[in-house]
């Protein structure tokens, strides 16, 4: 599991300002990418990529606040993310 703490030095964030918000966006990210894959956000055994995945779609998250952009490109999620997970997605048919 991403703690806070570990998401505000991906981000080179040194406030507490955001703290709140940084909580919320690291649940919604860990909770799409259990979803996603089928790994409970709370295993004790997250590969690394599935961690990484989470510091990815976190960061995107606070970045892109708003689901459109007025005047900006806008982007799909941030490049590689989905193949971080390709390998522990659990297929269920």
């Amino acid at each position: 599991m991403i703690s806070l703490d570990d998401i505000k030095a991906h981000l080179n964030i040194t406030t507490d300002l955001d703290d709140a918000l940084l909580t919320e966006k690291l649940a919604a990210a860990a909770d799409w990418v259990a979803k996603y894959t089928g790994i409970p956000a709370d295993s004790a055994n997250i590969p690394p990529s599935v961690n990484e995945a989470v510091r990815q779609l976190t960061a995107h998250l606070y970045e892109n606040r708003e689901a459109s952009l007025v005047g900006i490109t806008a982007q799909q999620l941030p490049f590689g993310f989905l193949d971080l997970l390709a390998n522990e997605r659990q297929w269920v048919f």
